[in-house]
Parts: structure tokens; sequence; C-alpha cells
């Protein structure tokens, strides 16, 4: 009796859970036969070319040694946008839309065409969505790493929306002109302290350290972007930024130190104080 190496013997005999060996082998579709995910349903008995099978046998064992799946397929979703990824960026995260959806809301009490700030933008994600979303938004990104700046270029292209968007080089505001001032700057930093055990586990071990943590107590980047926020905003102007679920009160204080009125915190759909907001 021959081995059943169908669509469906493969999903139900992997180790993998079934959400994900589903968008594993919908991946293997695409990229060998062309096929929609929907073929995991209406073709479960096709069996795989030996090309095939080999390039899933290697993304089954990449991901049970804990690879993220976002890297082994390329791509993520992130707020109405399909964003590449890869190991050179963080992988965007829903908790991050967040700050997308304040700076929409933002956009919406403005008169003149929007100027967004976004600071360590990686994968471009932020900006890049606020930008697919308002045609009209002018926006800034920055980066220190250029190979972010170079994914972050790619999927401003993907989404044709690259005359909206400049992306400059440099560690937060000493990427910018002196001068330049927005109505708007949001930041994701890394927030995550040296120390966090978090670091060692899960996704977290294969997405660059230096998006993750400051090497220190997981609050210098944000004083940085905090502080010098009021060189560069508008009057009136919105500062939004992404913490840690444990660091509302400390970033808080920051905004409060530095000058900033309205100060508000927002929750994340975990139910956690995920960013705080203030005005210039």
């Amino acid at each position: 009796m021959s081995e059943d190496l169908s669509l469906r013997s493969l999903l139900r005999d992997t180790a993998l859970t079934p959400s994900e060996a589903k968008i594993l082998m919908a991946h293997v579709l695409e990229k060998h036969y062309q096929l929609p995910r929907s073929a995991l349903l209406s073709r479960d008995d096709m069996s795989l070319h030996a090309e095939a099978m080999a390039f899933w046998k290697d993304l089954e064992a990449r991901r049970l040694q804990g690879e993220p799946i976002a890297y082994l397929v390329g791509k993520r979703g992130f707020h109405n946008v399909e964003l590449y990824v890869a190991p050179g960026v963080l992988i965007p995260r829903p908790e991050t839309e967040l700050l997308v959806e304040i700076g929409l809301r933002e956009i919406q009490h403005l008169n003149n065409p929007a100027r967004i700030l976004d600071l360590g933008t990686g994968s471009g994600a932020i900006a890049l969505a606020i930008a697919h979303a308002v045609p009209s938004a002018q926006i800034t990104a920055t980066d220190q790493s250029t190979e972010a700046l170079e994914i972050a270029s790619t999927n401003a292209k993907l989404l044709n929306v690259a005359s909206q968007v400049q992306f400059l080089q440099g560690n937060w505001y000493e990427a910018i002109d002196d001068r330049a001032s927005f109505d708007i700057i949001l930041s994701n930093p890394p927030y995550i302290a040296a120390q966090d055990s978090h670091l060692s586990q899960g996704d977290l071990r294969f997405e660059p350290i230096s998006a993750l943590t400051d090497h220190s107590s997981g609050l210098t980047c944000l004083e940085n972007i905090i502080f010098g926020a009021k060189h560069h905003l508008n009057p009136n102007g919105l500062l939004a930024v992404e913490h840690g679920f444990d660091q509302s009160d400390a970033v808080v204080a920051l905004m409060k130190i530095a000058g900033l009125y309205d100060i508000q915190t927002h929750l994340d759909l975990g139910g956690h104080y995920r960013v705080a907001s203030g005005r210039k």
C-alpha cells in the first residue's frame, strides 16, 4: 500500500497546530502551483510533487524549531495592508495598529494635508498603513537600519504609496532636518528591558535585537523620543508612542516632565495600556 501524501494527510499528520499548518501549506500551494488558499479544501486530495514536498518539509521543520511564521512566508497582514517582512525587521503586531488608529483620528481634525513622522519605521508598517488610508498624507519615516529601510521602501513600492513617504536613515530625530516640523509624531521604539526573559522566548528569539530592546531599562528610546518631540511638533501637534504593558505610568511621567499636555493613555485589544499620547 502506498503512503498517503495528500494535502489532507499532510495537514492531519503534522506536529504543527492546524492554523499554522494551513498558513504554511497555503504558501506552498501559492509558490509552487499558483493556487489560492481555498485549494486546501477544494483540492485536499492532491499530492505535492517532490520539489513542493521538500519545501513543505523545510517550512514545517523551521517552524517546529520556532522560526516565526511571518519570516517563513515573507509577509504579514497589518491594518488593511500586507507587508513584506524579513529577519531584518520586527514583525508588525496587532497592538501597533493602535498607533495607526490614533494617527488616523488625528488626521480627521486637521485642516491641511497631514505631515507625519514615523520614528523607527522598521518594515514601514505605521507609515504605510496611514499612507494607504490617507492618500493626501505626507509622511517621513526614519530608521537607523539600512536593511529595514530597504524593506520599508520595497513595501512602499508594492503598496503604490512611494510618492507619499520619504525614508531617512538615522537614529530618531538625527535623521531629519533640525527645522522640520510635523502635525503628528508616531513611534513604536525598542522598549523591552535588556534583562527581560521574553527576549529569549518565542518569535522574539529570531527578531532583530536592536528593534526589541534598548539594551538598558527599556525607557531610554522612549525618553529620547518624548523629549525631542517638542522641537519637531507643530503647535498642538500630537505625539503617540507604543510602550510595554507595565510602562504606562513611567511614560506618562516622562511626557509631563517634557511639558506635553492633554496626555492620554490607550488600551490595546488585550486590555493593557499600550500607547500614551500628548500634545505640544
